[in-house]
């Protein structure tokens, strides 16, 4: 398996240059630091940036699953509420050992990662799902009015028709 490496991802998204890439991962060499903390302070790139190569990272190695076709543990829902389920994006469907399994999309993984790590009292790992089947799987687990459907459209409000020989007062 051919694994995407942040600095390659941050040249690619035109975050840092090649030159820059290089000095971090020297400086990674030597210190043993983390690359994204070595280029958010040798050349201020934002921790947003590099937490969304991360989350590329991540995506890219976890499993792709269509989450209305697995069979979610219901006593994990409450794990989560409804609000945070809709909010971060993230479906707990089971656990794997010791671990925690949830689901979410590409873009929300950076939002449910973070959410994971400061709401979730054990360890955790994600699978990665297409947005809609994600939505549709929220929908069905953690129902809230106006997530995950398309609205319907407004109601036409009917004209008010005018009385014949009335005329209105100047």
């Amino acid at each position: 398996m051919n694994t995407l490496r942040i600095g390659e991802l941050l040249v690619d998204r035109g975050v840092i240059d090649r030159d820059q890439q290089q000095r971090i991962l020297d400086e990674q060499a030597r210190s043993g630091r983390p690359f994204g903390v070595l280029a958010e302070e040798l050349f201020d790139i934002s921790p947003r940036d590099v937490e969304h190569a991360w989350a590329e990272q991540y995506a890219a190695m976890a499993p792709g699953v269509d989450p209305t076709q697995e069979d979610v543990d219901p006593q994990l829902l409450d794990l989560v509420s409804r609000r945070q389920a809709w909010q971060f994006r993230v479906l707990p469907l089971k656990r794997s050992g010791h671990e925690l399994v949830l689901c979410s999309d590409l873009e929300n993984l950076p939002r449910a990662l973070r959410f994971v790590g400061w709401s979730i009292g054990s360890a955790c790992s994600f699978v990665i799902a297409e947005r809609a089947k994600l939505d549709a799987a929220l929908s069905r687990h953690y129902p809230l009015a106006g997530m995950g459907t398309t609205p319907p459209p407004p109601k036409a409000t009917p004209t008010p028709k005018k009385k014949p020989g009335l005329a209105r007062a100047r």
